[in-house]
Formats: C-alpha cells, sequence, structure tokens
C-alpha cells in the first residue's frame, strides 16, 4: 500500500468537534454511531416498530475508519454489524444484550458507501438470534455476523 494514505488531522478535530456538538447516549445517535457516520433506516417503512423486520445502517468508508492494508478495519465492520442487530432489538421489542457474536469476513470492504443490514433469525420471548451482513461500495458481501440475544426482562 501507498505511504501517502493519512488521515486529515483538521478533518478529524472538525469531526470531533461537530459529533461533541450533537451527539446523546440513546440509540442512533450515541457517539460512536455519530464519528462512524451511521444513518438507519428500519423497514418496511410503512410496518408499527414491533414489525419492523430489518434493518439498514449505511455509511462512508473513510481513512479514519480503515486498516493500514486501504480497507475497512475489521473491529469497525463488527461493531456496525453489532449496531443493527442491536439497535432493530431495541426499535421492536426493546433494550437487550449480545451474549455472543460470530464474525466471518469474506472479503475486504473498500473506501465508499458501505451498507449492513440487520435482520431476525428467530425472535424469541427470551432470547432472540440475529444476523448482520456487510457489502462494500462494489456491492460485493464482505462479512457475516450471527449473533445470540438476551430479550429485555
Amino acid at each position: 500500500m501507498s505511504n501517502e494514505r493519512k488521515v486529515d488531522p483538521a478533518e478529524v478535530r472538525d469531526h470531533i468537534e461537530s459529533i461533541l456538538g450533537s451527539y446523546e447516549q440513546v440509540f442512533e445517535k450515541f457517539f460512536l454511531s455519530k464519528f462512524m457516520g451511521l444513518n438507519f433506516d428500519y423497514l418496511p417503512h410503512e410496518a408499527a416498530d414491533a414489525d419492523k423486520d430489518h434493518l439498514r445502517v449505511t455509511f462512508k468508508v473513510n481513512e479514519m475508519l480503515m486498516n493500514p492494508q486501504g480497507s475497512l478495519q475489521g473491529g469497525i465492520m463488527a461493531a456496525v454489524m453489532d449496531i443493527s442487530m442491536g439497535h432493530l432489538l431495541n426499535k421492536t421489542v426493546g433494550m437487550g444484550i449480545t451474549i455472543e457474536m460470530k464474525t466471518q469476513y469474506l472479503r475486504p470492504a473498500p473506501k465508499g458507501l458501505a451498507t449492513v443490514e440487520g435482520r431476525y433469525i428467530k425472535k424469541g420471548r427470551t432470547l432472540s438470534f440475529m444476523e448482520s451482513r456487510l457489502w462494500g461500495s462494489d456491492g460485493k458481501l464482505a462479512a457475516v455476523a450471527t449473533a445470540t440475544w438476551k430479550m429485555p426482562g
């Protein structure tokens, strides 16, 4: 990889300053989601919150989120997939806890717009089984995660 790739310090400072003025430690607005620039779209749009069946999260893969190899860092991938499942759970039934998560990395996710979709595999009363998939800006599936969530209550 080229040694010319750099994170612009002024851009980082400006980005963090803008987040500090607008974040709330609540779903969709917490600091990390704002830092990564996550956009949330619960689907289907016409369904009541309890009936939403998946969440699409989009964000721009930029230098601040990339590894030295020039692609989205794997921990960021896992974090966004976890967020996609947790936010869907919260929207439909309330807060839950990730009790285990397995992430499979299939290919690098390049710079550009990434899309993550979280959905239920099986919704239960005490445990829910969920999955999330991440596609890179090239439209190729880059990672898949499955997780078990402990339901609220």
